[in-house]
């Protein structure tokens, strides 16, 4: 009986001591939330739309403005290539020699026929001074009637032979200094020149090439003057015109535009595109090389937009983001997207709207949730 109450007594006490448990964990009270961290010293902005040029920006290659392809101007087997790719070559440097057994023979045949000729002339001058000085002593006689009229004909018909002889002789002359002339120019066709001061950019022959009239042996570009060769829509093409002002930028060489001023608009334009080709000369550059991706921007009009300097921008990963200030002076990051730049500024296209505070230069720092003291 007595084991029995004791028992009660003990389960009296454990309900009791859970029940008390419990109260008081129905009695705590909640931590309250802790304030955010504040920095001070901070440099913010507000963002604000401004006017801005209005740009018209289209895509080009780099093309050299003068290109050539050299080719030969004969048959025959290449001897000898002088030049290579990346090679910078001088006007008139050899580039390619041609065998010339063929048009040295020529030449060698074409010196002996004048020479020839020449002689011919000079007997024949010869013959001509006698005729003419025979013709004029029976012209004498004649006149006195010492000769019969055919025994003068037949002098006269002598120098008038002598005569036709010297002309076909001299005409032999012309006609063998012109063949020798023809063979020269033909033996010069062996040596492949360049016909001005550039780099080569592609070879297309070795030796031992069968080298043809028409076939280009290397391609020659000019690195002096360069254009930026850009497609334009025909929707567009009035807002360009031959002497403007179209600043360039070329991705590999940097952001920094430079002054380019359109040369050239092709007048057809393509029928499959629609659009017009517009070449635009680039100042000398000694890292501009053929091929080069660039864009080009003629002035459209004006527009509204909003503009943040480029220290605001904040990359995580692909993204680029800003630290909006709210209404609680809390820095929240947000990403946007950009758009073009102007100078140390970038464009904002969405993301952030007029009127809102960013943080200047939050460099490498994290200001996400914290608040800020704010220093204009």
């Amino acid at each position: 009986m007595r084991r029995k109450q004791d028992i009660i007594t003990f389960l009296s006490f454990a309900v009791v001591s859970v029940s008390a448990a419990f109260a008081g964990c129905g009695s705590k009270q909640p931590e309250p939330n802790k304030p955010p961290e504040t920095i001070r010293g901070i440099s913010v902005i507000v963002a604000h739309e401004t006017t801005v040029p209005d740009w018209l920006e289209v895509v080009g290659t780099v093309r050299a403005a003068r290109t050539a392809q050299v080719s030969s101007q004969m048959t025959g087997n290449i001897v000898e290539v002088r030049a290579h790719e990346g090679d910078r070559v001088q006007v008139g440097q050899v580039l390619a020699v041609i065998d010339d057994a063929q048009p040295r023979a020529a030449e060698n045949q074409a010196t002996a026929a004048l020479a020839a000729a020449e002689k011919e002339v000079t007997a024949a001058d010869s013959d001509f001074a006698l005729a003419g000085t025979t013709l004029k002593r029976y012209q004498q006689l004649y006149d006195k009637k010492s000769v019969s009229p055919q025994e003068f004909d037949e002098v006269k018909a002598r120098y008038q032979s002598a005569e036709a002889r010297r002309d076909m002789a001299e005409a032999g002359t012309a006609e063998a200094s012109a063949a020798l002339a023809q063979a020269r120019t033909s033996l010069g066709y062996t040596h492949i020149h360049a016909p001005f001061s550039g780099v080569v950019t592609a070879k297309m022959a070795d030796a031992g090439t069968l080298a043809a009239p028409g076939m280009t042996l290397f391609t020659i570009e000019e690195t002096r003057n360069y254009r930026l060769e850009a497609t334009v829509d025909e929707r567009d093409i009035h807002l360009v015109q031959i002497g403007e002002a179209a600043p360039v930028t070329i991705d590999s060489l940097g952001s920094a535009p430079m002054a380019g001023n359109v040369a050239q608009i092709v007048p057809t334009a393509d029928t499959a595109s629609h659009s017009f080709l517009v070449k635009i000369a680039l100042p000398t550059d000694a890292h501009l090389r053929s091929g080069l991706f660039g864009r080009a921007r003629f002035a459209r009009d004006k527009r509204q937009a909003l503009l943040i300097p480029l220290s605001a921008i904040v990359q995580r990963g692909q993204l680029e983001g800003v630290y909006v200030i709210n209404p609680d002076r809390v820095a929240e990051l947000r990403y946007v997207t950009l758009g073009a730049k102007a100078g140390d500024r970038i464009e904002v296209l969405s993301g952030l709207k007029d009127g809102e505070t960013i943080v200047a230069t939050p460099g490498e720092r994290e200001f996400g949730g914290k608040r800020i003291a704010m220093q204009p």
